[in-house]
């Protein structure tokens, strides 16, 4: 059997044990979306936010990309923001990392990944700014577990340099920002930040025209 194939009926199996634990299942799903969470993570395989979590369907609003980055030029990544904050109206964000992210390991190299060089360069830039703290690392696995804690604490503060959130700030109070790291080893989220709505903002990021 392909793989592929055996996906599909691993579906099937799953929906009908849904159905049989809880009949009105995939009617609430159809009627209805509203999510208290939007779940920035990492694309690896092996952080499912829901199943991390304990989590249902329907409950967190996910966007995942290489490293859980908040680029201010990802049209993508600032397209789920919006719908997620103004639309949906959720009441946490939750930019999750995790110990061992390929990505960021792979930012800390020299080599040449071609085409994804453009998309590390920005993790690459959260080294340079932590440079001192970074190498004072006892070990080079210590030194990697670092820049991914201090890339979340980065990608939070790119989410309130946003107009999305700092408007949503305004008009709403919310949402609260959260950065978190999840290991692998033991598959327990570490806070790393947190900044609730009203927090504090570089006036030089700040946008006075809101309304």
């Amino acid at each position: 059997m392909d793989p592929y194939a055996k996906l599909l009926i691993e579906n099937k199996a799953w929906a009908k044990e849904k159905v049989m634990d809880d009949p009105d299942f995939f009617n609430r799903l159809v009627n209805i979306q509203h999510p208290e969470f939007l779940w920035i993570g990492c694309s690896d395989s092996r952080v499912p936010a829901n199943e991390i979590t304990g989590t249902a369907p329907g409950e967190i609003f996910v966007h995942r990309n290489i490293a859980n980055m908040v680029v201010h030029t990802d049209l993508n990544l600032l397209s789920v923001l919006q719908y997620a904050v103004e639309v949906l109206k959720v009441k946490h964000i939750i930019v999750c990392g995790h110990y061992g992210c390929g990505g960021v390991k792979a930012a800390m190299t020299r080599h040449n990944f071609g085409i994804i060089n453009k998309w590390l360069r920005n993790i690459k830039d959260v080294y340079r700014i932590h440079r001192v703290e970074i190498d004072s690392q006892p070990s080079e696995d210590d030194k990697t577990d670092k820049l991914i804690e201090l890339n979340v604490v980065e990608q939070v503060h790119n989410l309130v340099k946003t107009s999305i959130v700092q408007q949503a700030w305004k008009t709403r109070q919310g949402p609260d920002i959260h950065g978190w790291v999840y290991r692998l080893s033991d598959g327990i989220i570490k806070p790393v930040l947190e900044m609730p709505y009203g927090s504090g903002i570089d006036n030089l990021y700040a946008f006075d025209d809101l309304v």
